[in-house]
């Protein structure tokens, strides 16, 4: 039932632009990492990928010698994909799990798993498809969603979010799946990009005065921060 969500066209009629808008600040994070901890992968694999702009976006800015491969299950995300896609560059409606000898030096898997029914399931079958893995997981708990009656069901109903994590329960899940957290850190897509809604206008400043002092308080009280991780 939730994956007709992607297969159906009902995602990309909420979501029409499949946040391509989101795309360069997510790669932005993705280069972060990466050059942090001086990774060169020379190719690269998105689960989900979407409309394939994150990919688009490093293949502009990495070595020309890395080879970039994304993956979705909904037709319709694969049509706006197909239309980046290059000799590098290449796109394929398919279920990973389902490619046996799919193997990359780097999986990115953004912001995916609260989307999926079964999200331990799906990390312990992705995790030997790529040597070092990238995830970005949107912690959606917080004081004020939890005051909000309806702010967690926004979420689901807009984005498909069917679970909501904290920082402890994010990695958590991802050492409960048997990977190597090798580093972390928080971004805020709240704080740095634009908004029309005026709840996250009204949060923008409050979060960056919080986020400045204690980013762990300012995740737990007032939300809109996620966590990107570079695993193993």
């Amino acid at each position: 039932m939730f994956q007709q969500l992607y297969t159906s066209g009902a995602y990309q009629e909420k979501n029409p632009t499949w946040h391509v808008e989101e795309s360069p600040w997510k790669a932005r994070q993705i280069l972060r990492i990466l050059a942090k901890h001086h990774l060169a992968p020379k190719t690269i694999c998105e689960v989900g990928c979407g409309a394939g702009e994150i990919l688009k976006q490093l293949q502009q800015q990495m070595s020309s010698d890395c080879r970039f491969w994304g993956y979705d299950i909904s037709p319709q995300a694969l049509e706006l994909a197909q239309t980046r896609a290059n000799d590098r560059l290449q796109f394929k409606l398919a279920d990973i799990r389902q490619e046996q000898h799919a193997f990359f030096d780097l999986l990115l898997v953004m912001d995916v798993v609260e989307h999926l029914e079964d999200c331990f399931s799906f990390l312990r079958e992705i995790k030997s498809r790529g040597r070092y893995k990238i995830l970005h997981i949107p912690l959606d708990l917080s004081v004020q969603t939890l005051l909000r009656p309806n702010a967690l069901l926004k979420v689901r109903q807009a984005y498909g979010h069917l679970h909501y994590f904290t920082k402890e329960t994010a990695l958590a899940m991802l050492r409960d799946t048997d990977y190597e957290v090798l580093d972390y850190f928080y971004t805020s897509r709240a704080i740095e990009m634009p908004t029309r809604e005026l709840p996250r206008k009204l949060l923008k400043l409050p979060r960056a005065i919080l986020g400045t002092i204690h980013q762990d308080i300012a995740a737990h009280l007032l939300g809109g921060w996620s966590i990107l991780v570079l695993a193993a």
